[in-house]
């Protein structure tokens, strides 16, 4: 059945035909509207008798829903509180969230979604999204015709890397639910076209096999040509039962996320964020810091501390907007210094991985650094290659010591570090000890929230660097564009558009992100700027009803009339 509402042709009014009745409507969280059910409802609906006598409005549920929420004593608790408000009413949840969007958005994903993927089988009450196990090999197509509607957003993990914590086994599906609840807060994208999808390929966490209530495939993770024609049958399937579905995938292990993208990228419309999408929000971040700065990308040494998905996925950006810069390829690399855990990232390396090798410095380079050794570090390289902008994806906390900022600061009168791994345990510093470490020099931005920094009488304002300003809008874009690729120039439309998006009044603070509260807006630039960068791209047709279509495209969580189907 369809879940989207449709217009009376002869009132206008918006409408929904529906074929449930009784308990079964109330069980149905994309239908439920719980007490709000109008009196007419609960007689042609067969509700009468079901539910207590008042009569009320999402406004009160929404009260009576955050006292309950304001009695929960931690942030784990509040998190599986929302939880059951979205199994029991997606209309309610989606309300409630948005009305306190700022507050919320750490609670229903990071930080506190890590934990929640920690304990998932301990709390597993109800099923959400679709669970692929080795032991669906050859029937596919089959289980994917088992989703109730035709989803135009997928996101899909197998719970290898999820944020900073690791295998979390099919604990990660929290990961996909989580992304998706962003992509309807963010986009408007319809809680009934999202699916999340969690690749149960096992896991090497042994705590969790040793876990009698682990509710996983109990096996260990698999490897080799049976995972990756696994993977391979999945996105196949996706493509012949959803061919017009976004595929997003999500905290794949760093062996095997470039290869699913690049495998798969020209097939099917999808893209990884860990790669794509955290390098557009934190190219977004940079280009907002020269927005304050008044520099030039191109004028930019930058180093990255973190060789990963998204390490390389933020240098492989950064050259491209070099490029629309005027600089080229070549030139653009130059400027870019990249470290993993055994230090700078150098061409002829014993063992090197294949993704690192594209920003791998060639040794002539730093020939006349005197390096000692074939590991150099984080110290050394800010001290020779003099960096003005120093990123963080390593997950390694406290990496950005106080000797490596002040020398950092050295170097430019406004440095720009972002340390932006996440959870907020695992940020490469302080926000309040790097502007205290550089006189309240430093532009700052992070992965997880962080609180306004008072230095010197001035007021800094830590923005977070979450890929919430990016991938909702992408999504919305690709949709309303029926885009057949999602092409690398459209994440960096993206990343200019985010970096326009900050108000005057934020960047008086130092602030290179907006406020959670604005994604929404945010989103529909991002999704027009993407929708147009995919016609220049090639990958979509242009169209004269854009701003209709988006328009169209976009669901507020309230309650509308229910007629018989």
């Amino acid at each position: 059945m369809s879940y989207l509402p449709k217009v009376d042709p002869d009132s206008g009014e918006r409408y929904l035909p529906i074929m449930r009745r009784g308990k079964s409507l109330l069980r149905d969280a994309l239908l439920n509207k719980g007490t709000a059910f109008t009196e007419h409802e609960r007689d042609i609906f067969g509700l009468r008798g079901l539910l207590p006598a008042y009569v009320t409005t999402i406004e009160e549920q929404v009260n009576r829903a955050m006292s309950g929420y304001r009695q929960m004593e931690t942030d784990i608790d509040r998190y599986f509180l929302l939880s059951r408000i979205q199994d029991s009413n997606e209309t309610l949840y989606f309300r409630l969230v948005s009305e306190h969007l700022e507050e919320m958005t750490p609670i229903i994903y990071t930080p506190v979604v890590a934990e929640a993927c920690r304990k998932w089988s301990n709390h597993f009450r109800r099923t959400r999204g679709m669970f692929v196990t080795p032991a669906d090999r050859g029937r596919m197509e089959q289980v994917l015709r088992n989703v109730p509607a035709d989803p135009e957003v997928i996101v899909v993990t197998d719970n290898e890397r999820i944020l900073g914590i690791g295998d979390q086994g099919v604990g990660g599906m929290g990961i996909p639910i989580g992304k998706l609840a962003l992509y309807t807060l963010g986009a408007g994208i319809h809680p009934a076209c999202c699916l999340p999808v969690s690749l149960d390929v096992g896991t090497d966490n042994g705590d969790l096999l040793k876990d009698p209530l682990y509710v996983g495939w109990r096996q260990k993770r698999l490897r080799g040509d049976k995972y990756w024609s696994l993977v391979d049958e999945f996105a196949r399937a996706v493509k012949r039962v959803y061919p017009t579905a976004l595929l997003q995938w999500e905290d794949f292990g760093k062996g095997t996320s470039f290869r699913h993208l690049n495998t798969h990228r020209d097939t099917i419309s999808s893209f990884n964020d860990d790669i794509q999408g955290t390098a557009a929000v934190s190219v977004a971040g940079l280009l907002g810091a020269m927005r304050i700065t008044g520099e030039k990308l191109i004028d930019q040494r930058i180093v990255l501390l973190g060789a990963g998905s998204a390490g390389v996925g933020i240098s492989r950006l950064i050259v491209d907007a070099m490029v629309e810069e005027g600089a080229t390829r070549a030139e653009a690399k130059s400027r870019i210094f990249t470290l993993d855990s055994k230090g700078l990232v150098v061409e002829g390396r014993q063992g090197l991985d294949g993704h690192k090798r594209e920003f791998a410095v060639e040794p002539e380079r730093i020939a006349d650094w005197g390096a000692v050794g074939d590991r150099i570090q984080l110290t050394d390289v800010v001290r020779r290659a003099r960096p003005t902008v120093l990123f963080g994806v390593s997950g390694q906390a406290g990496a950005f010591s106080e000797d490596v900022v002040r020398m950092m600061a050295q170097n430019t009168r406004r440095p720009v570090i972002l340390p932006l791994s996440n959870p907020t345990s695992h940020a490469e510093a302080k926000p309040v000890d790097i502007i205290h470490w550089t006189e309240g020099r430093a532009i700052v931005g992070t992965g997880s929230p962080f609180g306004d920094v008072l230095y010197s009488g001035r007021r800094y304002r830590i923005g977070q660097g979450n890929n919430v300003f990016i991938f909702p809008g992408v999504g919305l874009g690709t949709i309303v564009s029926r885009a057949t690729k999602v092409t690398d120039g459209m994440f960096l439309a993206a990343a200019q558009t985010l970096a326009g998006c900050v108000s005057d009044e934020l960047r008086a603070m130092s602030c290179v992100y907006p406020s959670i509260r604005e994604v929404r807006s945010c989103s529909m630039a991002v999704a027009r700027a993407v929708a147009k960068r995919a016609v220049s791209d090639g990958v979509a047709e242009p169209r004269d009803d854009l701003e209709a279509a988006i328009a169209a495209a976009v669901w507020e969580p309230d309650y509308v009339p229910y007629r018989p189907a």
